[in-house]
């Protein structure tokens, strides 16, 4: 399906420094958010311990404040209303030191006198697991990057694999500085939408790239610009179809999909939006600022063809019994 006509070439790369400064814009932006405010760690990450509560009426969160000063281990807790007036999350900083406490219980006897109310769900995360959790997670989004630069580098050029790579650390900062800003918590859900990201966007640049390797094999020209500029247009349709379904989904989450996995589609929303304007307009003409040369590029392809070429002939002079 064309949604975009194929015969008129769209001039990109005329506006890609307004681009590149735009994306330098958001980065540090983004950096500038992340060292004032911070990421706000979940319990995976932190530790402590979570109690949801969900009240038969609007929960009364003054109320239930002033019950869990009553306790020594509730005393630093936070409350915050999660997603609807009935429901609260409680937020401990500490885990009991007891086994045996059942903290849903003590929670339950503390606010009795709060009104109508069930336990929905508790969780615990003892400090050292957490920080397990935080240094493993840094880890594998790591080794993702990693991967990813030899793979590219491996199928394409080196040259792709830096631009492919210099787009997804601009599609992550992106996205940590907007959940920074909205101080979401940052679960092993987050790091599993920051790592579908990754994904998400080298998916893209590489179909993107896939064409442009095959623009500079079939064009004469040698206008690396042009060249991206058709390849782009070739992919435009594929490009805006795949990810205005993909938004639509994950928008359909965010908005009725509830609390608990709604800092999992902000990121998603947030990655897909860059993830797509990254691999067009700074993956793609990050080639050209790298120094790439279609007619080097061209050059070493045809010797390869040529090496092929020749061990093929002395493969079938081998089976002949030719010397």
């Amino acid at each position: 399906m064309e949604i975009f006509n194929t015969t008129k070439i769209y001039d990109f790369m005329s506006k890609s420094k307004i681009f590149l400064g735009f994306s330098i814009l958001m980065i540090l932006l983004s950096y500038g958010i992340l060292f004032t405010k911070g990421l706000n760690y979940g319990i995976d990450f932190a530790g402590g311990t979570l109690v949801q509560v969900k009240y038969n009426h609007d929960a009364p969160i003054k109320k239930i404040r002033e019950a869990l000063k009553a306790d020594e281990f509730f005393k630093s807790a936070s409350v915050t209303e999660f997603g609807s007036p009935e429901e609260v999350v409680i937020k401990i900083p500490t885990t009991s030191k007891s086994v045996g406490t059942d903290i849903g219980d003590k929670a339950r006897t503390l606010l009795k006198p709060t009104g109508d109310f069930e336990v929905r769900r508790v969780d615990m995360v003892g400090p050292k697991v957490g920080n397990e959790l935080r240094e493993k997670g840094l880890m594998a989004m790591f080794l993702s990057i990693l991967t990813i630069l030899i793979y590219v580098a491996f199928r394409f050029e080196w040259r792709f694999a830096v631009a492919s790579i210099f787009a997804l650390i601009h599609d992550v900062s992106i996205a940590l500085g907007a959940i920074s800003l909205f101080q979401i918590d940052v679960n092993l859900d987050i790091l599993a939408a920051i790592l579908t990201i990754l994904g998400y966007s080298l998916n893209d640049t590489i179909i993107v790239f896939d064409r442009i390797r095959e623009g500079i094999v079939s064009s004469k020209i040698f206008d690396l610009f042009k060249i991206i500029n058709e390849s782009i247009t070739k992919t435009l349709s594929r490009t805006t179809l795949t990810s205005l379904t993909t938004f639509f989904v994950v928008l359909t989450l965010f908005l009725f999909g509830g609390e608990i996995i709604n800092g999992f589609s902000f990121t998603m929303l947030i990655g897909i939006i860059v993830g797509t304007y990254s691999s067009i307009f700074i993956a793609s003409p990050f080639l050209k600022w790298l120094g790439f040369s279609v007619e080097d590029y061209k050059k070493k392809l045809a010797l390869k063809e040529k090496q092929r070429k020749e061990k093929e002939k002395l493969r079938q002079q081998f089976e002949g019994g030719v010397v």
